[in-house]
């Protein structure tokens, strides 16, 4: 049996064209047209977040300077806090230097014994307990130039005492304990409970 539209009324045929128009428009809408939408609306999204990301960039971009000059600050103050807070500690060196100090103060080193190093969290403090003849004059003069050091060297526990057979040159025997500080390479793990860490104590005699 054959159909045929040309057959049928003419509003039956205007009724069939209507349906089949109605078929091929939603088979369009769903097949072509609403993947095609639903991919753009993607690509829209995700040039959205390429155009944000390239403007973070450009604030990034724009901050650089001031980051670069952060940087070098901090190297500097870095180079400034090796300079007092040396990274290895050097018996031998700083003996040489206080040996030398206490020369030119006319002062006699009689014994310089390194103490347990305490370790804190971003530097270790070195106590060195020295024995010093000589004069309450050049003692004094001695710790002046100690203070004078780059390298950070407090000074504490003095204990001075008269000599019990003075002379010109030696009236006096004095003991302390010269610390000085080590930076550590790697922090140290702070203890559960700890008091948060202060800086080292400025130097001075």
């Amino acid at each position: 049996m054959e159909l045929s539209l040309t057959k049928l009324p003419w509003y039956a045929q205007i009724g069939a064209f209507v349906i089949l128009a109605g078929v091929g428009v939603g088979g369009f809408y769903k097949y072509i047209e609403e993947p095609a939408r639903q991919e753009m609306e993607i690509r829209q999204n995700q040039l959205k977040a390429l155009n944000a990301d390239i403007e973070k960039g450009r604030e990034t971009e724009k901050q650089l300077p001031e980051f670069r000059a952060q940087v070098e600050d901090l190297e500097s103050r870095l180079g400034n806090l090796r300079a007092v807070l040396p990274e290895e500690k050097d018996a031998g060196d700083l003996l040489r230097r206080l040996q030398t100090v206490a020369t030119q103060s006319q002062l006699k080193i009689k014994s310089f014994k390194p103490a347990a190093t305490v370790t804190k969290t971003l530097h270790a403090e070195w106590p060195i307990q020295l024995e010093l003849d000589g004069t309450y004059h050049n003692l004094a003069i001695f710790f002046d130039r100690v203070g004078k050091f780059t390298r950070i060297v407090n000074i504490s526990g003095l204990d001075v005492r008269g000599k019990d057979k003075p002379d010109a040159g030696a009236t006096i025997t004095a003991t302390c304990v010269a610390t000085t500080f080590v930076l550590l390479d790697k922090p140290a793990p702070a203890k559960p409970g700890a008091a948060r860490p202060t800086s080292p104590p400025a130097k001075g005699a």
